[in-house]
């Protein structure tokens, strides 16, 4: 049983709630079930509170809906937010403390029909390992990786969606890259916002209230003579202007675009009024990355998918196939999954892939031409690990589009 139920069940509650020390519980549960966020909610009847585990949102405990304003009011205090304000949106930072393990929690409180919602990112240091080998890239794929972090300049894109592990990668690169060449290089970062500080590298965060953007940041930084830049998001014609220069001018830049594919990211430049033959020039590589939660070793046991998701596999696949699912047990708090992995594909431009792009090719033209040069795709790396038994094959659905096999 959680703490916070614990707690609420206790003589003590019964007095009274302290609700400084409800929420202690609430955060000191979500941080031991290594949640990533935590939701307080106020639905119905009940203020709903709910965890991000491996990606998923899990349900932790309902508590009495009159405690909305304490619990609130609280989070506030910790954030140094308006407490007395709660009809507008608030956002701040505050620590846990170290009885908690010095996590950080970035709080953000939003107005609602039936009250306040607060959601609570977590950044635990203790769990957080910038470690390029650890990131569950296969083989092929972070040889290839490793050697597009070594040039000298061009630009390296990472697509995916938000929560799909794009900063994760980013920052074991940069970590990867300090650590070969200690302090030979030089490496600067635009974020918003900054979520952990790297050590040897000089990271700063936007504030477009101050009038400090992306584009103002990169004129900027250029003037820093940086040797690596990474750009926490190309969201605008501007920024990416900019950066594709910067790569084409002796500069190693690291950027993340939104994209559903890796090829797609070539089209989303190009609405962006970038010229396709600076694309063909400046980008060395573009990593699509998703992540999948994996089987709960506990508790995995042989399964056999649905007949429809057993027609998407090759014929010839089956024979060898080893599939298993996680049944739920207390090591994994009864979700069957236990720890996440990445799905990744990585397009390297060729010759034959640069001409496609030279002639404005469609998204899905310039994919297969990457397929035919060789590029894994996420469906094929995710296959692979459910036919391993790593993952059900369902859960690599949830995170691969159907569009996109």
């Amino acid at each position: 049983m959680s703490q916070t139920l614990d707690y609420l069940q206790s003589d003590s509650a019964e007095r009274g709630i302290e609700t400084g020390l409800l929420v202690h519980h609430l955060l000191d549960d979500a941080i031991k079930a290594g949640a990533s966020d935590i939701h307080i909610e106020p639905w119905e009847s009940t203020l709903a509170v709910r965890i991000r585990l491996n990606g998923v949102l899990t349900e932790l405990v309902h508590l009495p809906l009159e405690l909305m304003e304490k619990i609130s009011g609280r989070f506030k205090v910790m954030a140094n937010l308006v407490s007395y304000q709660t009809s507008v949106p608030q956002e701040g930072h505050a620590s846990a403390g170290p009885d908690l393990g010095g996590v950080e929690l970035r709080i953000s409180v939003f107005p609602t029909t039936r009250g306040e919602k607060i959601v609570v990112r977590l950044f635990d240091p203790r769990n957080r390992s910038f470690d390029l080998a650890g990131l569950g890239f296969d083989r092929d794929t972070l040889r290839t990786f490793l050697k597009l972090l070594a040039r000298p300049s061009g630009l390296v894109l990472l697509t995916g969606p938000t929560g799909s592990g794009k900063t994760t990668a980013i920052y074991a690169s940069l970590t990867h890259i300090v650590q070969r060449a200690g302090p030979a290089i030089s490496v600067s970062t635009v974020e918003d916002p900054v979520e952990f500080n790297l050590p040897m590298i000089s990271q700063s965060q936007i504030n477009p209230a101050q009038e400090f953007t992306y584009p103002k940041a990169l004129r900027s930084l250029m003037r820093q003579d940086p040797q690596v830049i990474m750009v926490g998001e190309i969201r605008d014609a501007e920024t990416a202007a900019i950066a594709v220069q910067a790569g084409l001018t002796g500069h190693l830049v690291i950027s993340t675009i939104h994209s559903g594919i890796a090829a797609g990211v070539f089209a989303r430049l190009i609405n962006m009024e970038i010229e396709p033959f600076l694309l063909a020039s400046s980008i060395q590589g573009v990593l699509g990355i998703r992540l999948i939660r994996m089987n709960c070793p506990a508790c995995s046991q042989p399964c056999e998918p649905e007949p429809g998701l057993l027609r998407m596999i090759p014929p010839e696949a089956l024979p060898a196939a080893e599939f298993r699912r996680g049944v739920g047990c207390a090591d994994c708090m009864f979700t069957g999954f236990s720890g996440r992995t990445a799905l990744t594909e990585l397009l390297i431009p060729d010759e034959v892939f640069r001409d496609a792009v030279l002639q404005k090719k469609p998204t899905r033209t310039l994919q297969d031409i990457a397929i035919q040069q060789g590029m894994q795709t996420m469906w094929q790396n995710g296959l692979r690990r459910a036919l391993q038994g790593q993952t059900p094959l369902d859960e690599v659905l949830r995170v691969i589009a159907v569009d996109q096999l």
